[in-house]
């Protein structure tokens, strides 16, 4: 398993250096006004294939590996992970058509998207089985094609949820790392090495992108990168509940309530105040963090003053991420007490955001 995560690693890490120093072409930008943009100058936004790359080559050895060494693979990695490269191109492919081209809606990414989640359904039988709830878990065993409509509702939702939360180096990134380290952890509790050994090169490839990434910023994962973390870890935490009884299906749920809440919260910000929930803005809570906490920092050129704000930004939320995550692994099996720490982390995500918006942030917070 060591052995696939360095591949993926360096793998990650040597493409992105040649898109860094061959995509000059590619460095569609966004314009000096759109909302999203926190950094100077032309970036690639392609990192996402660097990722995709590394991925689709660790895997297709780890497959090749377990098919011929047999009974004496400690990967165990069987065909069901080629279908799970198949059923994941479409979402990531649709993400990189628009880091390319920037013309892709946001109705058409979430089409294809969708269509990965129907894709898993269809090739990988993927579906939620059982929430942890009275009276659901009866409905859900009567009628399966609930499970497999929340499936696709949470392959479909994801990525885009990843992609909110992409606005600063390292950030999203280091998420994602968090995120399959963590379901890595239980998936080899209970024995599924194999799919620990999907997640662990998927953050050894994540990580070799954060090489160009933070904090540096020479590379973005872009829409492309957002949707591969969201897809591989949608379809791995339904396949984590899906085959082993003993996990809550509230572990991957507390590991992932930052960017689902994140996403909740803001279509609900957006429609109060009368628009479209695909419009672009910068009120997420990490946008309010970068302009209302992070500060004091005086550089004379005016995109390197930028990119420190920047770089500075993602370790307040990488903490934040942290206090979810580590419940959710203590407690991996407990779902009361999941349920009771997902209801936390939302009252406390609210409250943080009001006070970040009038000005009410602890002076411990800011230094």
């Amino acid at each position: 398993m060591v052995w696939l995560c360095i591949l993926a690693f360096l793998t990650a890490t040597f493409c992105g250096a040649m898109i860094v120093r061959w995509s000059r072409r590619l460095r569609v930008v966004y314009a000096e006004d759109m909302p999203q943009r926190f950094h100077r100058g032309n970036v690639p936004r392609i990192g996402g294939l660097a990722i995709l790359i590394a991925l689709l080559l660790s895997w297709s050895a780890g497959m090749v590996s377990s098919i011929f060494l047999g009974d004496t693979s400690t990967l165990r990695m069987q065909p069901w992970v080629g279908w799970f490269m198949v059923c994941l191109l479409p979402a990531v492919l649709g993400g990189l058509a628009e880091d390319l081209t920037q013309r892709l809606s946001v109705r058409y990414r979430l089409l294809l998207t969708g269509l990965t989640g129907v894709l898993g359904i269809w090739l990988l039988g993927l579906g939620v089985p059982r929430l942890g709830l009275p009276g659901v878990d009866s409905l859900l065993a009567w009628a399966p094609w609930i499970g497999m409509a929340i499936a696709v509702l949470a392959i479909a939702g994801l990525p885009h949820a990843f992609n909110i939360i992409d606005g600063y180096n390292g950030l999203a990134g280091m998420v994602a790392i968090i995120v399959c380290l963590a379901l890595a952890h239980v998936a080899l509790q209970v024995g599924d090495r194999a799919l620990a050994a999907v997640l662990l090169s998927t953050a050894a490839a994540t990580a070799g992108f954060l090489v160009w990434n933070y904090p540096r910023g020479m590379l973005f994962a872009g829409d492309g990168g957002a949707y591969i973390w969201g897809v591989v870890i949608a379809f791995s935490s339904i396949l984590l509940v899906q085959r082993h009884a003993m996990v809550s299906p509230w572990f991957p749920m507390l590991l992932l309530i930052y960017p689902v809440w994140e996403t909740v919260f803001s279509i609900y910000r957006k429609l109060a105040r009368g628009d479209s929930p695909g419009m672009a803005d910068a009120l997420h809570f990490h946008q309010l963090v970068y302009r209302r906490i992070v500060w004091g920092v005086f550089h004379d050129d005016e995109s390197r003053q930028m990119l420190m704000r920047n770089n500075r930004t993602s370790p307040y939320l990488w903490a934040f991420t942290l206090l979810t995550v580590l419940p959710a692994v203590l407690f991996w099996r407990n779902t009361p007490v999941l349920i009771a720490f997902c209801g936390l982390f939302m009252i406390g995500y609210v409250c943080a955001y009001l006070a970040i918006v009038r000005f009410k942030v602890p002076g411990w917070l800011q230094k």
